[in-house]
Parts: structure tokens; sequence; C-alpha cells
């Protein structure tokens, strides 16, 4: 059985004091927790060095929210998956709808980024795909799904498929307040994985970690967690707030019993 992911993407918010703040208070609402289901949270760059030093023994997890594809170099303003490594990040939120959308971010950059953080050992990319709202009602889901996922993981291996999370994050759900119906992610979860099966194997495509990722909260988290082929979330304004994550956590918990 999949063991539930709840990924916390901070976006461009909290600076080091308010980072501060809140893996503390988080920190105090999982000191009995049980490991019943992953918790990743991930800060802005700037305060990554903070909260790995705040997490200490947690049961948290910590990710950053890109990453460049080169190893170092004279690449102005990137960050590569050494240096985060150096710092304590064990995730990486890799072709986001809003590096695709503002970035200019392509399949193929993303392909290359996945391949490099692979290569730091340890490092685990959440690589996000996902439609418009005008792909949607076009009835054109399926087609851009899945061409978004033959090339973000275009030339892995098998081997390499096993340490990737993937994010349905339909992007005309994604800080609207509006979401897919459980029935509707769940069913765009059943098709990532008969891409990846068809790509590599069943096996593989069934022991693939899925998180939907799309103004999910506390009211709607369990709903949508509790579907067969939704293994966790990839939650956006719903993390800043302490009640809120740790609510959708206990979603998570309890849609795993």
């Amino acid at each position: 059985m999949r063991k539930k992911l709840i990924a916390g993407n901070w976006k461009m918010n909290k600076d080091i004091h308010e980072t501060a703040v809140l893996i503390k208070d988080l920190n105090a609402w999982l000191k009995d927790f049980r490991n019943e289901v992953g918790i990743v949270v991930c800060p802005p760059f700037t305060s990554l060095v903070v909260a790995r030093g705040l997490l200490g023994e947690s049961p948290m997890k910590l990710g950053a929210q890109n990453m460049s594809d080169k190893d170092d170099g004279a690449y102005t303003g990137e960050i590569s998956a050494r240096m985060l490594k150096a710092i304590g990040c064990e995730y990486v939120i890799l072709g986001h709808s809003e590096r695709r959308q503002y970035f200019r971010e392509t399949n193929e950059l993303v392909n290359l980024k996945v391949k490099k953080a692979l290569s730091a050992q340890g490092l685990t990319p959440i690589v996000c795909v996902g439609e418009t709202l005008e792909e949607r009602e076009s009835g054109i889901t399926d087609q851009i799904v899945s061409t978004q996922l033959r090339g973000v993981l275009a030339n892995l291996t098998s081997e390499e498929l096993k340490k990737i999370v993937i994010a349905y994050e339909p992007v005309w759900a994604i800080g609207t307040g509006k979401n897919a119906t459980p029935t509707q992610a769940n069913d765009v979860h059943k098709l990532i994985r008969k891409v990846v099966s068809q790509m590599h194997s069943w096996a593989i495509a069934e022991g693939l970690i899925i998180l939907y990722g799309g103004s999910v909260n506390p009211s709607n988290a369990l709903e949508l967690l509790a579907q067969s082929d939704i293994d966790g979330a990839l939650v956006g304004g719903a993390c800043l707030k302490v009640d809120s994550f740790t609510a959708i956590i206990g979603a998570a918990v309890e849609a795993s019993r």
C-alpha cells in the first residue's frame, strides 16, 4: 500500500522570521506524530537553512520549490541540486504550473531538471503536470496530461521512476478556490498510472505516488484523499497556516486507516 504524502508549497511567502514561527508551531503539533503519512515543507530558498535548523528530528522533510538543470557555473540567480542537498533538502518541486506560465518552462527543461535531481542521491523530484481551464473545457485533459508526462519523464529508467513523485495540479484549480471533484481528480490519477504503465510497466505505475494539487483545504481533503489513486496532496495556500495544514495532515492519516 502506498504511503500518503502531504507536501506544502509555500510559494513566495514567509521571510526567515515568519518561517521560524510556522516551523516551531508545526513541530509542536507534530510532537506525538507517529509517521503514518509523509510530510514535506517547501519554503522559499531564503528560508531553507532556517527551516532545516528548526526541523531537527521532526517527521517533516525539507523540500525546495525549484532548481537548475545545471551543476554550477555562471548562471546568475540559479540554485543547483548539490546546493539543495548540502542544505538538507530531500525533495524538490519541478515543473509547477507557475514555473511553466510565468517563466516559460517547457517539458524538455523540466525533464532535464528531473534527471539532475535524480543524479543528486536522495533528492526526490515532485514533478507537476496539469491542464488549463481552456484545455479541460475543450475536452483535451487526457491528451495534455499524457503529453506532459511523456515529456517530463522521457528517457528515465524504471529504477529512476521509482524515486519520483508525480503531482497532478489542474491549473484552473490552483489558488482559485475551485477544485476538481474527487472523481475528476481520481480519473486523471488513473490516467497517469496508465501512461506510466505504457512507458514502463504496471508494477512501476502501481507503486508511483501521485499527489493532487489544486485548492486543497480542510473541508475537501478527506474526500479527495480517500480516492483509490490519490496518494496525497500538494498544498498551496492552506499550508501557510498551522490549523489548515495540520487538518489536511489529519485527513491523510484518517484516509490511510
